[in-house]
């Protein structure tokens, strides 16, 4: 029997996910019983879906695979095989290096795996996914690859150009997943504002998330990993008049000095960058921004990082990160810059910002006090049931905790909730209403 179970192993992005989940969907249709991130090992095939994008992601996927490849050493797994960014990027190290590995796939040819193992891709499921999400959402990729080339990210070397996914493929598979009892989409690419222009010669994701937003049944659309250069501002009015078009934007900004945009390539400058969130929050009243920040970049001098404070204070982001560059190999600032930020005190610029960022988190969280919100509710935990509203997507933003009590909440639907206390990071709450769609 543990010849027929594969045990699939996702590290990374969510953009890894929705690979895994077709590879899965592939397996199970040629019969195989498919287990996803178990706390074991239980089958005699696995496969790892790997990281390549930091130092730290790097590591965790090498140590997956050396874990894997000890077991294979014990007589406990059969075949061993590696899919992914990292397998992509570092394809003939990781042969010499990890030879216990039956072979290695890289982002796009995974399909090869079903014919190593005897089988092949069933035209019928294309697109198709076993989820690995809670049945009531998904995430959905609508591109690959970047064109944008920023100094410090490996993305393009490993993803390759811009490709777009056909806006009538993407829309079918919204329907299928519709019918599956999705009834919420994180949107996502490596950069959702580029798509359309290498196949239309033109910025189309307003045009898609409206079509999208027309699909009955689709209750919230949910936009990941846009870019500031070059924004498609025909979006917000989508946005603002689309009320499944949830208020919410991840737009990932780096940096605000014009000496660290320049250096990393970013093609946008403070003044322009100041003006395009000014004309988000105009144009859609109540919108919540998240973004990534970026400290210690070659040459980040204590003026730079002043005023990337002072940017976080005066936009006052609803949900933020930050990371500590690390350099990449291949990359232009890796091949032009010295890394000359020294490791303490890019740490100590990460706390300083990120202790800003949570004061600002918990005055805003506050706010949201005595108000009512739609909420989604993901699972019960403990004594709680665990929701969020349409300005937090799953893992990476608060949630809203509601007491269990005599009342018994059903896992994907939506509620209104009226927020009766606030932490740092989530919300509390009493429902006062269940919302049927």
């Amino acid at each position: 029997m543990k010849n027929n179970i594969i045990d699939v192993i996702t590290l990374g992005c969510s953009k890894n996910l929705v690979d895994s989940e077709m590879l899965m969907k592939q397996l199970a249709v040629n019969g195989y019983m498919v287990r996803h991130d178990p706390e074991e090992i239980e089958g005699r095939i696995a496969v790892v879906n790997t990281c390549g994008f930091i130092g730290d992601a790097k590591e965790e996927s090498i140590n997956m695979i050396l874990e894997l490849a000890e077991l294979k050493d014990e007589g406990k797994l059969d075949r061993l095989y590696v899919m992914g960014c990292l397998s992509e990027r570092y394809l003939n190290d990781l042969k010499k290096e990890i030879p216990q590995v039956d072979k290695y796939y890289g982002k796009f040819n995974w399909a090869e795996l079903l014919d190593d193992l005897g089988k092949s891709i069933q035209p019928n499921y294309l697109n198709h996914r076993m989820l690995t999400t809670p049945a009531h959402y998904a995430y959905l990729k609508i591109a690959e690859g970047c064109n944008r080339h920023c100094a410090y990210c490996a993305i393009p070397i490993i993803t390759g150009n811009y490709r777009s996914r056909p806006e009538p493929e993407i829309l079918s598979e919204v329907k299928y997943l519709v019918d599956s009892g999705v009834k919420e989409f994180q949107v996502i690419a490596q950069d959702l504002t580029y798509y359309g222009m290498d196949t239309e010669h033109r910025l189309m994701l307003p045009q898609l998330v409206t079509r999208m937003a027309e699909i009955p049944g689709v209750e919230w659309i949910r936009l990941h990993y846009a870019y500031p250069t070059m924004f498609p501002y025909d979006l917000l009015p989508v946005m603002r008049e689309h009320d499944n078009v949830c208020k919410y934007l991840d737009i990932a900004l780096q940096h605000i000095s014009d000496n660290m945009l320049t250096a990393m390539r970013r093609h946008i400058t403070s003044d322009e960058t100041y003006r395009l969130i000014e004309r988000l929050r105009s144009e859609v009243p109540g919108i919540h921004l998240r973004t990534t920040l970026m400290v210690g970049f070659p040459g980040e001098t204590e003026d730079d990082f002043a005023r990337l404070k002072q940017f976080v204070r005066d936009v006052r982001f609803e949900r933020m990160g930050a990371f500590a560059y690390s350099e990449e190999d291949g990359t232009y600032a890796a091949e032009h810059y010295e890394d000359n930020v020294p490791q303490e005190v890019k740490q100590a610029r990460l706390d300083e910002l990120m202790s800003i960022q949570q004061e600002i988190s918990a005055e805003k969280a506050a706010e949201k006090v005595g108000k009512a919100y739609k909420v989604i509710i993901d699972r019960k935990e403990g004594e709680y049931y665990v929701g969020r509203t349409e300005y937090d997507s799953p893992e990476v933003d608060p949630e809203v905790l509601i007491k269990a009590g005599t009342r018994q909440l059903i896992i994907g639907d939506f509620y209104e909730v009226k927020v009766s206390d606030a932490d740092d990071f989530d919300l509390y709450g009493e429902v006062t209403g269940h919302l049927n769609y």
